[in-house]
């Protein structure tokens, strides 16, 4: 089952194509990786699928329907590039305020568990949002997102702001959610987690899809021994 696909996308910003003839898919069960440069338009895709931003022509399905229909999300988490939760919540009463929405159970030893798997200091999430760091704030996001129980997850830079311990946690729960089943497509600009995490990336590269397919196919395809440095061959060459 194709969780998301995507038709010949084009989006442009006044004379500047953002998208131009973008097209790809995501399996069940599939790791996507989008890397590019900043302002490359990973995030502006990554909207586009939502809805969020209006595309200029093409077709984007998620689960199989058209992704302007609601009901094509309620199957889906998000986490944007700059995640703000309401400054005035506490991290606790957010969690549970998200859960709920979702229509999930917010049993407190589930969000515990999770709070420990990413070392979320549970005394902290007794405070308002707006006294936590960065890191925290982005843990607090990816926290709802791996509880939601949804099928897919998107997620943009969703380790910005992450200590490398935390990195490392919250892969070892993405890794954990993909045995059940869990789909994923997320954008970073750390060609390392992305070698480790995805089955399949895309390079997009001033508007283009220059590569599509396996880490180890693009490390191939230039003879390199990273993916930073086939990714450099790629947007630099083609």
């Amino acid at each position: 089952m194709k969780m998301i696909e995507c038709k010949n996308l084009l989006k442009s910003y006044g004379a500047k194509k953002v998208l131009d003839g973008i097209g790809l898919s995501v399996s069940q069960g599939e790791f996507f990786g989008l890397v590019g440069m900043n302002g490359s338009g990973k995030s502006t895709m990554i909207k586009a699928m939502l809805d969020l931003v209006a595309i200029d022509s093409g077709d984007i399905e998620i689960f199989g329907e058209s992704h302007r229909q609601v009901s094509c999300r309620r199957n889906l988490a998000y986490l944007p590039d700059r995640f703000s939760p309401p400054p005035h919540l506490k991290g606790k009463d957010f969690i549970h305020y998200m859960l709920e929405l979702q229509g999930q159970r917010c049993e407190d030893k589930k969000i515990n568990d999770m709070l420990d798997a990413l070392e979320l200091d549970k005394a902290a999430m007794q405070s308002s949002v707006s006294s936590l760091s960065k890191g925290m704030t982005q843990k607090l996001g990816l926290a709802v997102c791996l509880l939601s129980e949804k099928k897919l997850l998107m997620l943009d830079e969703p380790m910005s702001g992450l200590d490398p311990k935390a990195r490392v946690l919250f892969k070892k729960e993405l890794n954990n959610k993909k045995r059940q089943g869990l789909s994923v497509f997320f954008s970073s600009h750390v060609l390392a987690d992305v070698d480790e995490l995805a089955d399949r990336i895309a390079v997009l590269h001033k508007g283009k899809l220059m590569y599509v397919g396996s880490a180890a196919g693009l490390k191939e395809e230039y003879k390199m021994n990273t993916l930073e440095d086939a990714y450099m061959q790629c947007i630099e060459h083609g």
